[in-house]
């Protein structure tokens, strides 16, 4: 089982404590939502496999080959020798944008982030994709038939063709709370939580017989990738999670039910369960996430969908043994380029630093290796931005907008 590295917060412990935290929890699987360049340093070497972000924001800009590959240039390449980096997710949740721009430019996005990779000989070692809502259906009830929306048909048609000549996986944010929390009196807690005191559902159709809603929600969308012609793609849970705390109409937000509901999920990928529909394909799933946020707008439930408070405490009991080492944090701006700020381990700074001089001068080499001025503009700029990132790391915040030719 994967987690989630969400950032948006102002007091997080730094990438390199963070490192011995999930190394005492032995996950080796986490998913970004950028490319930050002090995490994946952070990490190198460790043999924790990466999904990283290439922003929405970007969508517009990356169907252009030579922004694509500059940005794997940029993001990828420098630290895949050492990080791996196994999967590209091209935006997050664009089906619910009402920006029909970024919904035409998604699969061309896509296939431009794909082709960059093809290039760099990357193509099987990183997969592209991108993560969709369940507000990608339809219809969801019974899972067998899942259909998507109509007015995305000339969205999905193709980003399905994508996936069946690549054979890269289909990514769902996938939330039974959410279901819980719209209808409390007509959706079992205990269906929701996984829990084995529900009658669950029959679906009417296939006779198959679900003991929780998640897996219901996989089959759905299993249901309608097939009602579009196509049986050869795998789907996986990009997010997951259940918040332990929430606004007074935010039903069942408590520690315990998240307790409950990431504790049993935990168990079923240990068992390595499949969904009625796919029984032999074990469920893949990524939970968020690893800490609370406390700058995440919204509802309370956003900002407390975490296992764990910035200081390495469990915000409720799962029975695991973690252990963030010991270090005095202040805060920093993200290497990225995000706006919201996060904390430098000043005892770690010196090896942080010494990292980032290494990857200038990876930058150096690729500089004088023959790339052509855009490509070799956009690597040293973007990289020689983290080396004097990591060099100024003080309490302040910075604030800028990305562009493509500078991150």
């Amino acid at each position: 089982m994967g987690i989630n590295y969400g950032q948006i917060a102002n007091n997080l412990p730094s990438p390199s404590r963070v490192v011995g935290l999930l190394q005492s929890l032995n996950v080796s699987r986490v998913k970004l939502y950028d490319a930050d360049p002090n995490v994946l340093l952070a990490f190198a070497n460790t043999n924790v496999e990466f999904i990283i972000g290439l922003g929405n924001e970007y969508i517009q800009s990356v169907p252009d080959a030579a922004k694509a590959q500059a940005w794997i240039e940029t993001h990828v390449k420098p630290y895949i020798g050492r990080t791996k980096i196994t999967c590209i997710t091209v935006g997050n949740e664009v089906d619910n944008s009402n920006d029909t721009q970024l919904l035409t430019n998604l699969v061309p996005a896509m296939q431009s982030v794909y082709k960059a990779l093809v290039n760099l000989g990357l193509d099987k070692q990183v997969t592209v994709t991108t993560a969709h809502s369940l507000n990608i259906l339809a219809t969801s009830y019974p899972p067998s038939a899942g259909s998507f929306r109509p007015d995305l048909a000339e969205v999905i048609q193709p980003l399905l063709s994508f996936h069946s000549q690549t054979g890269y996986p289909f990514l769902i944010n996938a939330y039974p709370f959410f279901a819980y929390k719209g209808s409390p009196d007509e959706v079992s807690l205990d269906y929701a939580l996984f829990g084995s005191n529900n009658t669950g559902m029959t679906d009417p159709i296939t006779n198959l017989y679900y003991d929780n809603m998640l897996y219901a929600q996989v089959d759905a969308v299993y249901s309608a990738i097939k009602a579009m012609g196509h049986t050869n793609i795998e789907v996986k849970v990009s997010e997951t999670g259940w918040p332990s705390k929430g606004d007074a109409d935010e039903v069942g937000a408590t520690p315990q039910n998240a307790g409950l509901y990431n504790g049993n999920l935990f168990k079923r990928v240990q068992a390595r369960q499949g969904t009625p529909a796919k029984p032999s394909v074990p469920i893949d799933v990524h939970v968020f996430a690893l800490f609370n946020e406390d700058l995440k707008p919204g509802p309370t439930s956003e900002r407390n969908y975490g296992l764990f408070y910035p200081d390495g405490s469990p915000v409720y009991n799962m029975g695991f043994h973690a252990y963030l080492p010991e270090g005095t944090d202040i805060a920093y701006t993200s290497a990225s380029g995000s706006d919201v700020s996060h904390p430098c381990s000043f005892d770690t700074f010196l090896v942080e630093f010494l990292k980032n001089v290494q990857v200038m001068l990876i930058a150096l080499h690729c500089l004088f290796a023959g790339f052509s001025s855009f490509q070799s503009d956009s690597i040293f700029g973007g990289l020689f931005n983290v080396f004097m990132r990591a060099l100024f790391c003080t309490q302040r915040r910075g604030r800028g907008q990305k562009t493509l030719e500078d991150q």
